[in-house]
């Protein structure tokens, strides 16, 4: 058996287009957990859905999967590389005394092992990895797979009963994210600004350039974890979000290696920084050596002649 997992619906639909190929390369059936009644994912290519209706925890969905991991054995694990799924997978590994490769960009079965793809070293090299010991556990990158539907494939639905363990935290307070701080990754155009902002009140000037060209707004490592001035949802880079937009604007982003490696896969990198020597000018298709807030300004002036 494949075993998929992401509390994220479309990140578990792309892993499942992936899963489906492996599964039927071993023919072996394909399974999914879903958070809920599982009815969205029938259509997705899986054999058997396994329902849970829980909060998504690590905790809870450490136990759930090593549960299904110890009654099914699986010779695969997939699971989506968001937040929570970079924090499971490990967990799974340990206690299953198995191997994890996270961040993967691409999976494919030799020989009967599974073989994954993934940036290394600040994204400087690819490295290939071949698994020797089953379960083989693995992240798989948001927005690196397909979806694909499947009809006419019948999909068994299995209520799972969990009783949930004694929580370890305790939830004081759950916000809504707003409207524009979700999914940067799928974002078609994305402007993104970095140290070179002088003060948190700046961003309104970025937001207005994104308005401007109806983009979505990003940042580097120091604007979202250093200085705090925009939440992690806005964060590209390495450690953040891994994006590819049709454009990015890097606006007051030096270029390094974590930063870049985020962005690898924009279609057109403009970028604008006072620096003639940074490293993102090396990265980039367009680039504009000068101060951005002498640019942004005239810019986002010529944009509203054109409306």
């Amino acid at each position: 058996m494949i075993l998929v997992f992401s509390e994220d619906n479309e990140t578990a639909l792309e892993i499942l287009g992936k899963g489906r190929e492996i599964a039927d390369s071993l023919k072996t059936e394909l399974g999914v957990i879903s958070i809920g009644n599982g009815e969205d994912l029938i259509s997705s290519g899986a054999d058997k859905i396994y329902s849970i209706d829980i909060v998504p925890s690590s905790d809870n969905i450490v136990e759930i999967i090593s549960n299904l991991n110890d009654q099914y054995k699986p010779e695969i694990i997939l699971i989506g590389g968001t937040k929570l799924g970079k924090e499971v997978a490990p967990r799974i590994a340990q206690i299953s005394d198995a191997g994890c490769a996270t961040d993967c960009i691409d999976c494919s079965i030799e020989d009967g092992h599974l073989i994954v793809k993934r940036f290394v070293l600040g994204g400087r090299f690819l490295e290939t990895i071949r698994f020797l010991r089953k379960p083989q556990i693995a992240t798989l990158l948001p927005g690196k797979f397909e979806k694909k539907e499947d009809k006419t494939r019948k999909s068994e639905i299995i209520k799972i009963i969990y009783k949930p363990a004694e929580p370890k935290i305790q939830i004081l307070e759950i916000k809504k994210k707003a409207p524009q701080e979700l999914k940067i990754e799928e974002a078609d155009i994305i402007v993104a600004v970095g140290r070179g902002l002088k003060k948190k009140e700046d961003i309104k000037l970025i937001e207005s350039l994104a308005d401007a060209i109806g983009g979505a707004v990003g940042c580097s490592r120091s604007i979202a974890a250093d200085l705090k001035w925009l939440t992690e949802e806005h964060w590209v880079g390495l450690s953040g979000h891994k994006v590819k937009p049709r454009l990015y604007v890097a606006i007051g982003i030096s270029g390094q290696v974590q930063h870049i490696a985020g962005i690898r896969d924009a279609k057109t990198i403009i970028a604008i920084n006072d620096d003639p020597n940074a490293p993102i000018f090396k990265a980039c298709d367009y680039g504009f050596v000068g101060d951005l807030y002498e640019i942004i300004p005239k810019l986002i002036e010529k944009l509203k002649k054109q409306i």
